[in-house]
């Protein structure tokens, strides 16, 4: 009877201590975080997101940058803090368990360099701890990058300026501009080819020596500017004009024969430019020849052969008789004028031309 009163009174706790809740069971975790610049994060939060389950917990760190957690559900979390430029960084599959505590080291200044490394085409193993020297030569082509990028953009900004100064015909103030940008990148060949332009341009409105000395400024510029780029035509064509203007003709004739030979399809423009300078220089012999290149350049460039036969009509002579005798080629110049612009702006000028030099005006021309 006993026996059965202690079987009834062991089957009685038996149940009594089944019947009680599983108990939770919880873990540490403890870590360190160092911030982009190597330093200890102090006072920041740490965000501890469970992975399998959902629960979120947080921590800030101490001044020495660590970190403890006590209490966390057994399970798989990640673990995150905010960077400077305010994205996350996070490192995932950290394990709670009740043995020893998780622990957990985040170091920015580690990611950040393999971000940089990664964006100057710098490999780097995901999970290899860069050395100091990496990491110096990852930081120093970081700074060689930041100076290139401020230098592009002074350099943009000043060659801007004087574009701008150019355009409001305020040279002074496009030269210093250039001179600026040139000081920022001497290698640009296209701020020195700008700066030839603003000294022709004041040697225009200049006079005497002084606009010999913007000419001189002028074709200095546009010989550095040749010295880096060569094959530049217009840097050629542009030279040329500026000798044309200080009188050194057969220089001229020269850089626009290298302009012709680099761009033929606008051969017959440099020619007719340079035609026009010595035009204006009274020099109508050598504009003859200039012309009669430009029209060989460009058989249909009408203003070519008109302007032919006005520099070749200031060759014309008297003969004993006292008659006028064109140089050879003056009629046929205008008459090639009349054939291909026969309502052009010079073709009223063109036949008067003839009829006083005592040709015959063609009556049938290509319209």
């Amino acid at each position: 009877m006993r026996k059965n009163a202690l079987l009834a009174l062991g089957l009685g706790l038996g149940l009594f201590w089944s019947a009680l809740p599983a108990l939770a069971q919880f873990g540490q975790m403890r870590g360190t975080v160092k911030n982009e610049d190597g330093e200890p994060a102090a006072e920041i939060v740490v965000s501890v997101d469970r992975q399998d389950i959902r629960g979120h917990y947080e921590v800030k760190t101490n001044k020495d940058g660590r970190f403890f957690h006590a209490g966390l559900p057994l399970g798989t979390y990640s673990v995150s803090v905010k960077q400077k430029n305010g994205q996350p960084f996070a490192l995932n599959g950290i394990t709670v368990r009740l043995a020893e505590p998780a622990t957990v080291e985040i170091d920015l200044q580690q990611e950040f360099m393999r971000a940089q490394a990664a964006s100057q085409g710098i490999e780097v193993e995901g999970s290899q701890q860069l050395s100091q020297e990496q990491m110096a030569a990852i930081q120093q082509a970081a700074k060689e990058r930041e100076e290139a990028i401020a230098k592009r953009q002074e350099l943009t900004g000043k060659f801007q300026a004087g574009l701008e100064a150019m355009k409001a015909k305020s040279y002074d103030e496009a030269i210093a501009d250039f001179e600026a940008a040139a000081i920022v990148d001497p290698t640009q060949h296209v701020i020195f080819a700008q700066m030839g332009e603003a000294y022709k341009e004041k040697a225009l409105a200049a006079r005497g020596a002084e606009r010999t000395q913007f000419y001189e400024k002028s074709m200095e510029n546009y010989q550095k500017a040749l010295t880096m780029k060569a094959d530049d035509a217009s840097y050629h064509n542009n030279f040329a004009l500026a000798l044309a203007n200080s009188g050194r003709v057969d220089e001229a004739q020269a850089e626009l024969t290298k302009a012709a030979e680099l761009d033929p399809t606008n051969a017959a423009r440099y020619f007719f430019n340079l035609g026009a300078v010595l035009v204006n220089r009274g020099d109508t012999k050598q504009a003859a020849e200039a012309f009669q290149k430009a029209t060989a350049a460009d058989p249909n460039l009408a203003d070519g052969f008109f302007q032919l036969g006005i520099a070749l009509m200031g060759q014309a002579t008297m003969d004993s008789a006292g008659k006028m005798q064109p140089a050879p080629g003056t009629n046929e110049a205008f008459a090639k004028y009349l054939e291909l612009a026969p309502d052009g702006p010079n073709a009223q000028a063109a036949r008067d031309a003839i009829a006083a030099l005592g040709g015959t005006v063609p009556t049938q021309v290509k319209r």
